[in-house]
């Protein structure tokens, strides 16, 4: 009997060892095979506009997006999507390319906010699209005539010392409405393969949306580890280039691509490193406002989504939307803001 015990006692420590390898095992498996959203794609990235036939005329006559749809809507499905009481809006959707480009105009409520007199790309609130063009002394000649407002004095080209991103020319500009947008050109072996693709058109569709962040890594952490999107790449983006780029005296801004399961668009993290970012969004924020931009992530299951997301960060919705039509191009959706507040729209068409 006392032998017995012994023997046991002896080779406890094997079996606690043993056990505890497989229970770190076991947990390890679930945590990696626990799910996640996966985003599948960037249908579209929407903006608010102030007017909606002078956005229509700006984006179609000087970038040539075309409309592909125009539709009014209101109802409670609305209010509780939007996050705001006694919605109608009108919705435009504009193709560039494969691209899609959605303005919306809040018709009701009327209290509508532009953004903020200044504003910086170190600001959080800062988006922008990047819409790639075939010849960019071309495209900075339609900027020209149209008598459009510069960021840029010029285009910027990407210097060697930027190995990942030399050649690329840049230009950023605004819209009627102060939004911001940047023009890129992609030298051979750079950029997306479709963007080299033989053709006649100067503006070729949309490549990424680009958002300032305060963190990459905990960007990262919400969009790959709870979105399921993956890491793309980055640069470090500075010098006299990027200062004239951002009209930012001493911009350094470190870039990080994610990417979808599905390419283009993607999404792109600006962290500011000098200036250090800047002002937040503000609490109060809410898509009537004119900085409200709003990202269109395609999943396969929307609930799923909200599980995941739950308590982890803010939602503008009251839920998830099921609309009674598919007039916005989706059946179930809500929008949620990132850890800097940047809106996202989760759908599932």
């Amino acid at each position: 009997m006392g032998a017995n015990q012994l023997h046991v006692r002896s080779r406890s420590p094997y079996y606690f060892y043993l056990f505890t390898f497989f229970f770190l095992l076991l947990a390890a498996t679930a945590l990696a095979a626990e799910p996640r959203v996966a985003v599948q794609s960037v249908a579209a990235v929407g903006v608010t506009v102030a007017d909606m036939d002078r956005s229509i005329a700006f984006y179609r006559d000087v970038l040539t997006f075309k409309p592909v749809s125009d539709v009014e809507v209101d109802g409670p499905e609305y209010d509780r999507l939007w996050g705001v009481f006694g919605v109608r809006t009108r919705v435009v959707r504009m193709q560039l390319g494969e691209q899609q480009l959605e303005l919306t105009e809040f018709l009701s409520p009327p209290d509508v906010r532009p953004i903020p007199v200044p504003s910086y790309s170190n600001d959080l609130w800062f988006q922008h699209v990047a819409i790639v063009v075939r010849d960019m002394e071309a495209a900075w000649a339609q900027l020209r005539k149209h008598h459009v407002r510069q960021l840029s004095p010029r285009p910027q080209t990407i210097p060697v010392s930027n190995a990942a991103a030399a050649g690329i020319k840049a230009i950023k500009f605004r819209d009627p409405d102060g939004h911001n947008l940047e023009l890129l050109w992609f030298p051979e072996g750079k950029g997306n393969q479709r963007w080299h693709e033989p053709g006649f058109a100067l503006f070729l569709g949309i490549d990424h949306t680009a958002m300032t962040v305060r963190s990459t890594e905990n960007s990262i952490k919400f969009y790959r580890d709870l979105l399921g999107m993956t890491v793309a790449g980055g640069t470090l983006n500075m010098g006299t280039e990027q200062e004239h780029l951002d009209s930012l005296p001493g911009a350094r801004a470190r870039v990080t691509g994610m990417k979808p399961t599905m390419t283009t668009p993607a999404v792109e993290f600006l962290e500011y490193e000098q200036p250090m970012a800047g002002r937040p969004m503000p609490v109060d924020s809410r898509p009537t406002d004119l900085w409200h931009w709003s990202t269109w992530l395609v999943v396969p299951d929307v609930e799923a989504a909200v599980a995941l997301v739950q308590g982890r960060t803010p939602f503008i919705s009251t839920g998830v939307v099921a609309l009674p039509d598919r007039m916005l191009g989706f059946s179930k959706g809500l929008l949620v803001r990132d850890p800097d507040g940047h809106a996202l729209q989760l759908v599932t068409p």
